[in-house]
């Protein structure tokens, strides 16, 4: 966020206080001055990235996407299907900059591997023109966290009114993002405007089931958060939790068809007055 944040203003208008904080040499080795083109007197010892984390990343293109998910393949200690889930989650975030924000600096992304819990962070964010403006195009939603709510659920997409979407966007990339984090347990978050959601790690569960309505789900949430102009995802994956890819897609599947067909439905079913 904060890389985000000071790609909108001049590096020389960026003043940074000196501090003592433990994290000063994370913020150097994750290349937050670098990027910003800010001097730094810290000084640290640089390790190979490799299979460890990936530094701050600005991505504008589908081209750059593409170059980013084949040099991330080391960071996922993965096998085959796990690799495919992670680089499908890492894509759909990316893609829904690129296609919808409209944020002249693309995406910002970073990735940390953490050996004792053998899962991966993800993070992204953009100042681009957040959720409610985009979603709104289409449908209605009062509040940041109604467009929110509207962007987690599948089918319901800024690019069109009609449910499921179009044969390009079919409106499911945070809801199989989310799903995903539902169904192993793990941390996921998103913030747009003053609209704010977190998903409460569950109890497990034999059965897996999906739910297509967010606040179904066991989740915080705010409407009152400080402004943030544009969007921010954290997701966390833990590797030797994540279920067989293709089960969870089936899944998927299932509870996408069902939305869309309720609402359809639901849909036919309002009173017409001529």
């Amino acid at each position: 966020m904060i890389a985000a944040l000071g790609l909108t203003i001049k590096p020389e208008n960026i003043r940074c206080q000196k501090f003592e904080a433990r994290s000063r040499h994370y913020f150097v080795r994750m290349g937050l001055f670098k990027l910003l083109k800010i001097p730094s007197d810290i000084s640290i010892r640089e390790h190979e990235p490799a299979g460890r984390f990936i530094p701050l990343t600005q991505i504008r293109t589908s081209s750059e996407l593409t170059s980013f998910i084949t040099e991330m393949i080391p960071l996922l200690h993965a096998e085959a299907e796990q690799a495919k889930t992670l680089g499908y989650i890492v894509s759909e975030l990316v893609r829904n900059v690129i296609e919808h924000a409209e944020a002249e600096n693309g995406a910002l992304l970073c990735a940390q591997y953490y050996k004792k819990s053998n899962s991966i962070r993800i993070g992204i964010a953009d100042t681009g023109l957040g959720i409610k403006t985009t979603i709104t195009r289409s449908h209605r939603a009062e509040t940041d966290l109604d467009a929110i709510r509207l962007a987690l659920m599948p089918g319901i997409t800024g690019t069109t009114p009609k449910e499921g979407g179009t044969e390009q966007n079919a409106g499911a990339g945070l809801f199989f993002i989310k799903s995903i984090a539902s169904v192993n347990r793990d941390f996921f978050v998103i913030y747009s405007g003053s609209g704010f959601y977190k998903l409460l790690k569950k109890n497990s569960a034999r059965r897996l089931r999906l739910h297509a309505d967010p606040l179904m789900d066991r989740h915080t949430a705010d409407i009152d958060m400080p402004s943030w102009q544009g969007t921010v995802v954290g997701i966390d994956i833990t590797l030797d939790q994540t279920e067989e890819f293709s089960r969870l897609l089936d899944a998927i599947r299932e509870t996408y068809g069902s939305a869309v067909r309720e609402r359809r439905k639901a849909r036919y079913k309002r009173p017409r007055f001529s």
